[in-house]
């Protein structure tokens, strides 16, 4: 079994994940990459013993949905995945939506600020904002390592947000052209637009009236357009943070029908209700917005998950800062200025936990379900399987060792961002990541930090590959 007659790491005594199943394995390690993975007395000897009884040895989770050009930078992001227990981030790049600037300089740009500061290993996706002629320098971003890139269809108050049909078919066209994947936030923007000014006009804005702007057939309507549009240019297509069942209900169909149309979800969707606009105000404003308390969605998106047909969980971290949101206590929809308050809120740090507790401990799926939906399938789906997302020999030795035992009340003192708060402020999660390893290299050793800012690398990636699916029981 064991290729090498020494390695310089062993991980030994606990239980591997994979994303299929739990195996009673020890995981070889030399360099950067994963030398072999088996029973340890057939496994050559190491330099470095990890004792890991007692606990689950994952691959190393990816957050795939992550927004880090604005309160928080890139190395700040980078910091804060690294104690939460992440090897690799995929973020969204941005260009000047103003100026001259193109695709490939911008991905040079940002390639510079990341990898200075970065922690964690880092791929990118980049947001296609409405400048149809930034289309013309999409061929050589996809050569430089950019496979994903993203698109919006709503946000008409936002400059630059909300892209027409058209250029997004003619973005499609490319992407499929250059085997890359489009995602897309899925929201009919005309319809919301209408719904917002007819509730400003009435007076109804409260925190509380937000979600009746977005509702959930504005979604649903949205998902129906993406899904005709990329049978249309044949381009692999993602929808991101679904949150409503009769969005689920769309995709299922296009799956159904052999459609490359792939899905994300979030903790808050999953988790949260629209019941929290009245306890967090404009902090709870989020697109699309949290859903009914007494609605089907929250259900729709778990059985989503436990069916196979929504592929992974990302976390959409968007960090705006308290100060930034308070004008939505007077109008949730603009501010003094018209300018929209701002949506998001922080989540890198959550996401694994909440996932752990609430899908593992308290809905048993297996624990295995968790390095698909957090390993395996982002990586398949950015282009960085399988270098990342799995144990198995060649692959980047990225571990993350996980104490089931080890329970723990969210806090926002405890956080990195600048956001400064959480949604999810006195929930109690089980699990903490003990350890882990990033190409080798213990990163994460029990809450300390053992690599300099600039260890994280860039991955350039490659075009999607169809994700895990089917039922996890």
């Amino acid at each position: 079994m064991a290729v090498d007659t020494h390695v310089d790491t062993i991980v030994r005594g606990g239980k591997v994940v994979t994303s299929s199943q739990v195996m009673d394995a020890a995981v070889a390690i030399k360099g950067e990459k994963i030398a072999a993975v088996g029973p340890e007395h057939l496994l050559p000897k190491a330099d470095r013993y990890i004792d890991a009884e007692g606990k689950f040895v994952l691959p190393g989770l990816i957050d795939s949905h992550v927004h880090l050009d604005g309160h928080d930078d890139y190395a700040l992001g980078a910091l804060a995945a690294a104690h939460a227990g992440l090897t690799t981030l995929v973020p969204f790049g941005n260009y000047a939506l103003e100026g001259d600037e193109t695709l490939d300089q911008a991905v040079r740009r940002i390639q510079d600020e990341v990898g200075t500061g970065a922690l964690v290993d880092f791929g990118f996706h980049f947001i296609l904002q409405n400048r149809p002629s930034i289309l013309e320098s999409l061929p050589r971003a996809m050569e430089l390592g950019v496979k994903s890139f993203k698109m919006f269809m709503t946000y008409k108050k936002r400059p630059g947000r909300m892209c027409d049909d058209d250029y997004i078919c003619n973005a499609m066209e490319m992407v499929a052209k250059g085997g890359g994947v489009l995602q897309l936030h899925c929201e009919s923007g005309n319809i919301i637009e209408y719904l917002e000014n007819k509730l400003i006009a009435e007076g109804h804005t409260h925190p509380t009236d937000f979600p009746t702007a977005c509702p959930d057939w504005a979604e649903e309507e949205a998902i129906n357009r993406a899904i005709k549009m990329g049978a249309a240019t044949d381009c692999p297509t993602y929808v991101v943070h679904l949150s409503t069942q009769l969005g689920l209900e769309r995709i299922k169909q296009a799956q159904a029908q052999g459609q490359k149309i792939w899905t994300e979800t979030c903790p808050q969707y999953l988790l949260l209700s629209d019941a929290e606009m009245a306890k967090f105000g404009p902090l709870a404003k989020i697109g699309p917005p949290l859903r009914p308390e007494d609605g089907p969605d929250r259900d729709a998106l778990w059985n989503g998950l436990r069916q196979g047909q929504i592929s992974l969980v990302g976390s959409d971290h968007s960090p705006h800062p308290e100060e930034l949101k308070k004008p939505g206590w007077d109008n949730i929809f603009v501010d003094s200025t018209g300018a929209s308050v701002p949506f998001g809120s922080p989540g890198i740090e959550t996401v694994a936990p909440l996932m752990y507790s609430e899908g593992v401990v308290k809905r048993g799926f297996p624990i295995w379900w968790l390095a698909r939906v957090m390993s395996e399938n982002p990586a398949r789906i950015f282009g960085l399987y399988p270098r990342k997302g799995v144990i198995q020999a060649g692959s980047d030795a990225d571990l993350m060792i996980l104490d089931p035992g080890a329970d723990r009340v969210v806090t926002a003192k405890d956080h990195h961002s600048n956001a400064g708060y959480t949604l999810f402020e006195g929930w109690k999660v089980s699990g903490r990541p003990w350890m882990t390893l990033l190409r080798g290299q213990v990163l994460l050793n029990q809450g300390q930090i053992e690599q300099k800012p600039g260890y994280g690398k860039f991955l350039p990636c490659e075009g999607p590959t169809t994700p895990l699916g089917g039922p996890v029981d």
